[in-house]
């Protein structure tokens, strides 16, 4: 058994969720390596939906240890809502759960940070939640963020969070003209959380170390996708973390010469939340179908998906910057019925042909997508678990969606149950698997 990344490749929401719930019965370990509770993964089974923002969705099988990696930004008051949730649904949160010390906690002066910075924007929204992921990330940057860990040692916590108020109340009372925030007051709310979490808090690059060490399966999740990395996503239309596959060492303490292979995770079409350049957008009746029948609407915030086509330029880059091996392509059955569908195979802008993706984000704002047409299919896929048995024309598209990739796919996803899924290849039951693209 191998060591395995999974990983979005275009704006998040691919359904990573259930593609780590599918994977995660052949894991020992499951890790969360970057993001916030912004994310929000789903996962049907024969027992009920379960939504999850924090926590990997391994928690659903008995024996995986699931952890919080360092790359994390906690908030304690999300996370311990999430854990009752579960619990209630008879989900067990025990010694198979763990956070790492040195992830980064949510104060409520980043929420707070956040929303007045978004709201002073006007028409440059970036679109982000409000849930104070950027400005954690940027106090870690700046050096003045407060761990997890230091949730443990309260005298620590409380001289950490007076030097921070000084500064941030003067900023929020200034700039964006609103209530600061009560140093005793957040103080005794984050002892509160700690006592709650106290039990669960641990040295987790030691713990993952010694797994691999083991030969135990890890499996990596991240969240969000490719195309919203900090880096090599559509900046400044991006998350504050890295969402890519080399963001998985980094968030978790596991050197990547421990990893054995990436999978890549896609939409048999193109969907992203919030502003940004989407070539590919259908803003028609096609659209709108997608959107309804592909239930296009976030497991966090609930806000409508934007959609549309396949955007094969998107993909092949994702496929470069995190080395995949390998595909699981999802939502296929969400393209029933289309007498015709169309993948994006470049863009023009400005007379010149680009099939690779554009750093520059004028040019991915105003470029037009070139688009090559392929015929549907009238027979549902849905719940199929074999390929033989897809259409011949669903089949044509799903080689197609290989080429463009640049990557072989192992997974097809053909509705949102856990068992209406197509195993060509497990990813993770071959080590060290050459990379195939």
């Amino acid at each position: 058994m191998g060591n395995l990344v999974v990983v979005g490749t275009q704006w998040g929401d691919e359904g990573k969720g259930k593609i780590v719930d599918i994977l995660a019965r052949d894991a020992d370990v499951v890790v969360r390596y970057q993001g916030g509770s912004n994310a929000g993964h789903t996962v049907v089974n024969q027992r009920a939906t379960f939504v999850f923002h924090l926590i990997p969705s391994g928690i659903l099988y008995r024996g995986t240890l699931c952890i919080i990696g360092n790359g994390v930004v906690v908030d304690p008051e999300a996370l311990i809502a999430e854990m009752d949730r579960l619990q209630a649904k008879g989900v067990k949160i025990g010694k198979n759960f763990v956070i790492s010390q040195r992830a980064h906690l949510i104060l409520p002066y980043h929420k707070a940070i956040e929303k007045a910075s978004e709201q002073s924007r006007g028409s440059r929204r970036i679109g982000t939640t409000g849930r104070g992921i950027g400005p954690s990330y940027a106090d870690k940057m700046a050096r003045i963020g407060i761990r997890v860990g230091d949730l443990l040692n309260p005298s620590l916590f409380r001289r950490k969070l007076e030097e921070n108020l000084v500064e941030i109340n003067w900023f929020l009372e200034r700039l964006y003209k609103v209530d600061g925030f009560q140093l005793e007051k957040v103080f005794q709310q984050y002892m509160g959380y700690a006592e709650r979490l106290k039990g669960y808090i641990a040295d987790t690059v030691t713990l993952l170390n010694k797994a691999i060490d083991e030969k135990r399966t890890v499996l990596f999740e991240g969240a969000q996708g490719t195309h919203l990395d900090v880096d090599f996503g559509t900046y400044p239309y991006v998350t504050s973390s890295s969402a890519v596959a080399g963001g998985a060492c980094t968030g978790t303490g596991v050197g990547p010469t421990k990893i054995d292979a990436v999978l890549g995770v896609t939409k048999a079409y193109t969907t992203r939340v919030g502003s940004g350049p989407f070539p590919t957008e259908l803003t028609d009746a096609v659209g709108s179908g997608l959107q309804e029948r592909g239930k296009e609407f976030g497991a966090t915030t609930g806000r409508p998906r934007r959609c549309g086509w396949f955007d094969g330029v998107l993909v092949r880059y994702a496929t470069k910057v995190n080395g995949l091996a390998s595909l699981a392509v999802t939502k296929l059955d969400v393209l029933d019925g289309c007498k015709e569908l169309r993948v994006c195979t470049g863009y023009r802008h400005e007379g010149r042909l680009y099939r690779e993706m554009p750093a520059d984000l004028q040019v991915l704002t105003e470029c037009q997508p070139v688009y090559e047409t392929l015929r549907g299919w009238s027979s549902p896929t849905t719940g199929m678990t074999s390929y033989k048995k897809l259409p011949a024309e669903a089949k044509r598209y799903l080689n197609r969606v290989e080429e463009l990739a640049g990557c072989p796919i192992d997974i097809i996803s053909t509705g949102s149950k856990r068992d209406q899924t197509i195993i060509l290849r497990n990813p993770l039951t071959v080590r060290s698997r050459k990379r195939q693209c």
